[in-house]
C-alpha cells in the first residue's frame, strides 16, 4: 500500500540509520521511507543502498552533494512525495529522539481525527523531554512561547520536527516562498499551514535526546529562529504562502 511516507534527512547517521529503517518497517502500518542524505562522509547512503535490496519497494533514497540545510532537504522530499502521490507525508529525525512507534499516532490524527497537520509535541499535556539539560529545556520552551506571542498561531511546540501532513497542505503551500533552511523552517511551515486555514493538532510525545551520533544544533540555527520570526510575521502582511 502506497499511502504514507516518512521523510528522514541524514548527515553522518551511520550509527542510527539502519536501526531506524528496520524499526519503521517493523511497525503494524506499512509506511514507506524516503532518506535524503546530504553527502554523508561516514557512508550513511551506502548503508541505505544496501537495505534497498531488502526493501526494494518501500525504501527510497535521494542523495545530495554537501550540507544544503534541513529545510531544503524536506522541501526536496515534499516535492518527491507529492509527485509520487502519497496521501500522508511525514517527517522525523534519524537519531531516535522521535519514537517511531508514535508515527501511527501522528498518522491517525490526520487520517482518523481530521487534522490537516499533526505534530509530536513536547509541550502539551502528556508531552515531555528526556535527557536534556535544564538550560536547553528553558531555551526551547522560551523559543516556542516567543513564537506564539509573535505569530499567534496557537501551537505550543513550534519547533517540533516530528510531523504529518495531508498532501493537500503541501500542494497548497508555495514551497518556494519558505525562506528558512534551519530549525526555523519548522516554525515557518506551521505558520504557513495555519495562515492558509488548515487545522493543526498537537499529539503529546516523549522526546528523548539522541544517544548516538552528534547533534546538529548550533548558535546560528537558534539565531535564525529568533530573528527570523519577526521578519516572517512582517512579510506575511504583504504576501501569501498560497500557490498562485
Amino acid at each position: 500500500m502506497k499511502e504514507a511516507i516518512v521523510i528522514i534527512p541524514t548527515y553522518n547517521e551511520k550509527e542510527n540509520v539502519e536501526k531506524m529503517i528496520r524499526k519503521v518497517f517493523s511497525l503494524s502500518y506499512p509506511f514507506h521511507i524516503l532518506i535524503i542524505d546530504d553527502g554523508s562522509p561516514d557512508g550513511t547512503a551506502s548503508i541505505v543502498k544496501d537495505l534497498q535490496q531488502t526493501f526494494p519497494e518501500a525504501l527510497h533514497l535521494l542523495e545530495r552533494k554537501g550540507k544544503l540545510g534541513l529545510g531544503t532537504a524536506y522541501i526536496t522530499g515534499f516535492d518527491w512525495a507529492i509527485a509520487n502521490k502519497y496521501d500522508y507525508i511525514m517527517e522525523m529525525d534519524c537519531d531516535f529522539s522521535h519514537n517511531p512507534e508514535d508515527l501511527i499516532r501522528l498518522l491517525n490524527a490526520c487520517k482518523v481525527d481530521g487534522a490537516d497537520m499533526s505534530l509530536g509535541s513536547r509541550y502539551v499535556k502528556g508531552g515531555a523531554v528526556k535527557n536534556w539539560p535544564a538550560d536547553r529545556v528553558l531555551i526551547s520552551r522560551g523559543a516556542s512561547l516567543y513564537v506564539r506571542m509573535i505569530t499567534w498561531i496557537g501551537v505550543h511546540d513550534t519547533t517540533a520536527g516530528f510531523v504529518c501532513y495531508k498532501r493537500k497542505v503541501l500542494e497548497t503551500i508555495d514551497l518556494s516562498k519558505i525562506r528558512f533552511i534551519g530549525y526555523a523552517f519548522q516554525i515557518e511551515m506551521k505558520f504557513a499551514t495555519k495562515k492558509l486555514g488548515f487545522h493543526i493538532k498537537e499529539v503529546p510525545i516523549l522526546f528523548v535526546d539522541r544517544i548516538e551520533g552528534i547533534s546538529k544544533m548550533s548558535k546560528g540555527i537558534i539565531k535564525e529562529a529568533v530573528l527570523g520570526v519577526l521578519a516572517m510575521q512582517w512579510n506575511s502582511l504583504f504576501s501569501t504562502y498560497k500557490k498562485a
